[in-house]
């Protein structure tokens, strides 16, 4: 699911070492990456909304329960919690 309302930016599996990947522009400072996934919804360019189901888990062989989930402000990764909504 998108973490948050954004754009895609990247959908594909040409940046080596990531599997299927897709990523997110939310804003001029913020982009969320979903990488391993086994199945994409979502091409570049779509615009998709904060839930949205945007691929399925489980493209790494080795593990297919994985999931490479990342947030990234002004180009650095970050601690996705200090961002996430909290359960």
């Amino acid at each position: 699911m998108a973490a948050a309302p954004g754009v895609v930016v990247y959908s594909g599996s040409g940046l080596r070492g990531y599997g299927e990947l897709i990523i997110v522009k939310h804003s001029e400072e913020f982009l969320s990456a979903y990488a391993h996934s086994r199945r994409i919804f979502v091409k570049e360019g779509q615009v998709v909304k904060g839930g949205e189901k945007i691929a399925e888990v489980g493209g790494d062989p080795a593990n297919s329960k994985r999931l490479y989930f990342e947030i990234r402000q002004k180009g650095k990764p970050v601690n996705p919690l200090n961002f996430l909504p909290r359960k």
